[in-house]
Protein backbone atom coordinates (compact mmCIF):
# COMPACT_ATOMS: atom_id res chain seq x y z
CA UNK A 1 0.00 0.00 0.00
CA UNK A 2 1.44 3.36 -1.01
CA UNK A 3 1.07 6.19 1.47
CA UNK A 4 0.82 9.79 0.25
CA UNK A 5 3.77 11.06 2.25
CA UNK A 6 6.07 8.11 1.66
CA UNK A 7 8.92 9.49 -0.40
CA UNK A 8 8.81 8.02 -3.88
CA UNK A 9 11.65 10.19 -5.13
CA UNK A 10 15.32 9.83 -4.28
CA UNK A 11 16.90 11.26 -1.18
CA UNK A 12 18.97 13.55 -3.40
CA UNK A 13 15.79 14.94 -5.00
CA UNK A 14 14.22 15.50 -1.59
CA UNK A 15 17.27 17.39 -0.34
CA UNK A 16 17.46 19.44 -3.56
CA UNK A 17 13.75 20.29 -3.12
CA UNK A 18 14.40 21.86 0.27
CA UNK A 19 13.73 18.93 2.60
CA UNK A 20 15.96 18.42 5.61
CA UNK A 21 16.79 14.86 6.65
CA UNK A 22 16.38 13.55 10.18
CA UNK A 23 18.15 10.18 10.45
CA UNK A 24 16.70 7.24 12.29
CA UNK A 25 17.80 3.64 12.68
CA UNK A 26 14.93 2.15 10.66
CA UNK A 27 13.38 5.26 9.08
CA UNK A 28 14.51 8.68 7.93
CA UNK A 29 12.09 11.58 8.20
CA UNK A 30 12.29 14.58 5.89
CA UNK A 31 10.84 18.03 6.56
CA UNK A 32 10.39 21.03 4.26
CA UNK A 33 9.78 24.23 6.23
CA UNK A 34 8.65 26.07 3.10
CA UNK A 35 5.71 23.69 2.65
CA UNK A 36 4.66 23.59 6.29
CA UNK A 37 1.40 25.36 7.18
CA UNK A 38 1.78 24.64 10.91
CA UNK A 39 -1.35 22.50 11.20
CA UNK A 40 0.47 20.80 14.14
CA UNK A 41 -0.76 17.33 13.22
CA UNK A 42 2.77 16.04 13.82
CA UNK A 43 3.39 17.56 17.24
CA UNK A 44 -0.09 16.59 18.42
CA UNK A 45 0.24 13.16 16.82
CA UNK A 46 3.47 12.18 18.56
CA UNK A 47 5.31 14.79 20.65
CA UNK A 48 8.01 12.23 21.46
CA UNK A 49 9.08 12.33 17.80
CA UNK A 50 8.06 15.89 16.86
CA UNK A 51 8.88 18.56 19.47
CA UNK A 52 9.40 22.11 18.22
CA UNK A 53 11.21 23.28 21.36
CA UNK A 54 13.96 20.68 21.00
CA UNK A 55 16.97 20.43 18.70
CA UNK A 56 16.76 18.39 16.63
CA UNK A 57 13.01 18.82 16.65
CA UNK A 58 12.44 15.46 14.91
CA UNK A 59 13.81 12.25 16.44
CA UNK A 60 12.61 9.34 14.30
CA UNK A 61 13.83 6.73 16.80
CA UNK A 62 11.36 7.99 19.44
CA UNK A 63 8.52 6.26 17.58
CA UNK A 64 7.99 3.04 15.69
CA UNK A 65 7.88 3.09 11.91
CA UNK A 66 4.15 2.41 12.05
CA UNK A 67 3.53 5.29 14.47
CA UNK A 68 5.72 7.65 12.44
CA UNK A 69 4.03 6.70 9.17
CA UNK A 70 0.59 7.31 10.68
CA UNK A 71 1.53 10.77 11.97
CA UNK A 72 3.41 11.80 8.81
CA UNK A 73 0.45 10.75 6.67
CA UNK A 74 -1.69 13.25 8.60
CA UNK A 75 0.41 16.14 7.26
CA UNK A 76 -1.91 18.06 4.93
CA UNK A 77 0.81 19.74 2.87
CA UNK A 78 3.42 17.04 2.30
CA UNK A 79 5.96 19.01 4.34
CA UNK A 80 6.82 15.70 6.01
CA UNK A 81 8.05 12.68 4.08
CA UNK A 82 9.63 9.42 5.14
CA UNK A 83 11.82 6.69 3.76
CA UNK A 84 11.84 3.34 5.52
CA UNK A 85 15.12 1.48 5.83
CA UNK A 86 13.35 -1.82 6.45
CA UNK A 87 12.60 -4.25 3.67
Amino acid sequence: MEFPNKATISEEELLESGYRKYDGDTMDIYYNKDLCEHAAKCVKGNPEVFEVGRRPWIIANNGTNEENEFVINQCPTGALKYRSKEN
